[in-house]
């Protein structure tokens, strides 16, 4: 059934035509079955805010489409993104195991089709299907390596070019390659990126400005093309 945003909100995991390589997708049938009675399945709009950092944790969410922007914040108002979630990820795992608050802000980048299981729901769900476990330790590993990324770019490179340089070849990894270079739809902003690189709008404005005037990348619309990869990755070697 096609639902808000034209995504196919399925009633049966077990049928979903966007099935992944995610955990949830591999549980057994028994387990996508109990899955199915406490999930709810529901279309966002772009810019939705699915909970904020500090936020008493009511559940979790699963990115079944889509891609959702994880942020904290300072009491100056200064905003850090830590990462954007893909699907098959699940939203608010540590808050739900550990019953405290959300680390973090969630908010969707663009239309979002998701899943929402109560928190009670859920320690009662992997209490009964073991098997879950494996997934949540996956999930919880690749989040800490994540954050230890972030962290090496934000405060150990040198300048923000660097920063910027890192952030797009960590984007290209998984990206469409041509004949003119790796192809990334550019999920942020100018001012998101640099809330994501810890840098300002006009920072990330000029930095690009010299990757083009370079060669190294080109802009069309949202879409960047990296023209010269090896050249990229000496730009951030030099830094």
């Amino acid at each position: 059934m096609r639902g808000p945003y034209g995504f196919e909100l399925n009633e049966s995991c077990q049928t979903c035509k966007v099935k992944g390589d995610n955990f949830f997708c591999k549980l057994s049938s028994p387990a996508l079955k109990s899955f199915e009675l406490i999930r709810s399945s529901s279309a966002y709009p772009e810019g939705a805010v699915l909970f904020l950092e500090k936020q008493e944790v009511r559940g979790v969410f699963v990115l079944c489409e889509g891609e959702v922007k994880l942020s904290i914040s300072s009491s100056e108002g200064k905003t850090l993104i830590l990462r954007i979630a893909k699907p098959g990820e699940i939203l608010g795992l540590t808050a739900a195991l550990s019953g405290m608050p959300y680390e973090v802000t969630a908010e969707t980048l663009h239309p979002c089709h998701i899943a929402f299981i109560r928190r009670d729901d859920f320690t009662r769900f992997i209490t009964a299907h073991p098997e879950a476990y494996q997934g949540i330790v996956n999930q919880l590993s690749a989040n800490y390596r994540g954050a230890c990324a972030q962290l090496r770019t934000v405060g150990l490179s040198s300048s923000a070019p660097e920063k910027l340089a890192k952030l797009l070849l960590d984007w290209s990894s998984t990206a469409e390659h041509s004949k003119p270079g790796a192809r990334i739809k550019m999920p942020l902003t100018h001012e998101e990126i640099a809330e994501f690189i810890g840098s300002s709008r006009e920072t990330v404005t000029r930095a690009l400005g010299e990757f083009k005037t370079r060669r190294l990348v080109t802009l069309k619309g949202s879409t960047l093309t990296i023209e010269n990869r090896e050249g990229l990755q000496s730009f951030v070697s030099a830094a």
